[in-house]
């Protein structure tokens, strides 16, 4: 219903002055969402700080937004280190780094923003651990590379491994790594605190997403990220021309920068339907629900 009204209204809220609402109330409802997860307060909009979230379409463009913001935020440093050094010989050398078992978005990326990626081997559990990733950044950093980027998938879609996003985000902490974390459909679960050991370490992550359309009863497309820094993404995205200019701007965000395209739907509409209709008990009891029956499935196959 919520999607119906989206679309009979039909504003394109690519800023606050296009559509308060539409603004507004995506801001309110990430930060619902993000205390229906108990993320840190960093992530949060309402925390006062620099953090905040935004609906992406898919859980692809988090991962290829994160990364550019990322690569912004590392070419930046390397030339206030290496003034001498031109962008393109920065980008030639940036590699970034993803478990073997991560989803083929995470390659796809790499190959729109234009830099290596590496795919780390996974332990016997088909999960990234932060000895591997050492490993690689080591050799990396040996050939003259510049690591950059670093993708935790919390939920694999090959085997639904958690890779040890503690141990990662200590070692690319280490080493100015940008951590984003992947955790598109398993990442509903983390509204059951039963389950949030899986999210150990998030306090390390740069930015994390998952997809509300995935598990959660908000129907396509509703892919929920959260960036500590937001600056970064959007001095990345910033084109500003004079007809997207407004006397409003830096009172509210302006999700355009937020996102690769300019237009956007009013998307936090279905996801407040959700929230106000279902509440939390009922997800949580819907999560669990379905993760008795995963358990039950497994059960009678090793029976």
């Amino acid at each position: 219903v919520a999607d119906m009204l989206s679309g009979a209204i039909a504003c394109i809220g690519f800023t606050w002055i296009a559509s308060p609402a539409c603004t507004e109330l995506e801001v309110v409802m990430l930060d619902w969402l993000g205390k229906m997860l108990d993320l840190p307060a960093e992530f949060l909009a309402c925390s006062g700080g620099k953090g905040g979230g935004v609906i992406q379409g898919t859980a692809s463009e988090s991962t290829l937004v994160a990364l550019l913001g990322a690569k912004a935020k590392k070419l930046q440093e390397v030339k206030a280190e290496h003034p001498e050094w031109d962008e393109h010989t920065i980008i030639g050398k940036l590699v970034g780094y993803a478990s073997a078992q991560a989803h083929s978005s995470v390659e796809r990326a790499g190959l729109l923003g234009g830099v290596k990626l590496r795919s780390v081997p996974a332990d016997e559990n088909n999960r990234l651990r932060g000895d591997a990733l050492e490993q690689a950044i080591q050799e990396d950093l040996a050939a003259g590379l510049i690591p950059f980027y670093a993708v935790v998938t919390l939920g694999t879609t090959n085997s639904c491994a958690f890779d040890c996003l503690d141990e990662c985000g200590v070692i690319a902490n280490k080493h100015k790594v940008w951590v984003h974390v992947d955790a598109a459909y398993a990442g509903s679960a983390f509204i059951c605190p039963e389950y949030r050991h899986h999210m150990k370490g998030i306090e390390l992550a740069e930015s994390f997403n998952f997809n509300p359309h995935k598990w959660m009863l908000v129907n396509f497309d509703c892919s929920a990220m959260w960036l500590k820094d937001p600056s970064w993404v959007v001095n990345a995205f910033n084109v500003d021309p004079l007809y997207l200019k407004h006397d409003m701007q830096g009172s509210a965000p302006d999700y355009r920068h937020w996102q690769i395209p300019l237009g956007r739907r009013f998307r936090a509409l279905k996801l407040w339907f959700v929230l106000r209709l279902y509440g939390v008990e009922n997800l949580q009891a819907h999560i669990r629900r379905h993760c008795g029956f995963a358990k039950q499935f497994a059960d009678l196959c090793v029976a």
